[in-house]
């Protein structure tokens, strides 16, 4: 393995490691299934090292991995072809001074959303990542993300009759 490489795929392993729960936390918003997002995030891991050529700008490393996270994610969606919100779902919800119903009530309003616009919710307040990198991460424009996250905001507002979304 050339010196570069080498050097580069330490450089995944060590912003993985840094970030692990992150990543575990957004695999599981998909695959509600704890041995599955676990199996979601050594995945793409493993695609990650076996790709690090492919990363041409490591200062990107953050969108790349995110990148081949959500399409992992979304592999494992498409092998399931079904959602079950289960107790291990609820036991992991963030609930930060919320009223417990009102928390399953967001989650449960995300989850009602298309994917397209469920990824961008998930990424922008859950994951606190810019639009721009949004943008990276599901190769779309930033027009078409923040007109996602708009759309979707307004659709989670009906969803949940509440005006604290905005």
């Amino acid at each position: 393995m050339p010196l570069k490489q080498e050097t580069q795929v330490e450089a995944i392993k060590k912003y993985i490691k840094s970030q692990q729960k992150s990543f575990y936390r957004l695999a599981f918003s998909y695959t509600k299934n704890n041995e599955d997002a676990l199996d979601v995030v050594q995945e793409a891991t493993y695609k990650a090292i076996v790709s690090a050529h492919k990363l041409k700008n490591p200062a990107h490393i953050k969108t790349w991995f995110y990148r081949i996270l959500v399409n992992e994610s979304i592999n494992v969606l498409r092998k399931r072809k079904k959602l079950v919100l289960d107790e291990t779902v609820l036991d992991n919800l963030s609930y930060e001074d919320k009223d417990i119903s009102e928390s399953i009530n967001l989650y449960n309003a995300i989850q009602q959303l298309e994917s397209s616009l469920r990824v961008i919710i998930i990424l922008r307040y859950f994951e606190d990542m810019k639009l721009e990198e949004i943008a990276s991460v599901t190769k779309s424009n930033l027009s078409t993300v923040k007109s996602r996250l708009y759309r979707s905001l307004n659709i989670l507002k009906d969803l949940i009759g509440s005006d604290e979304l905005e």
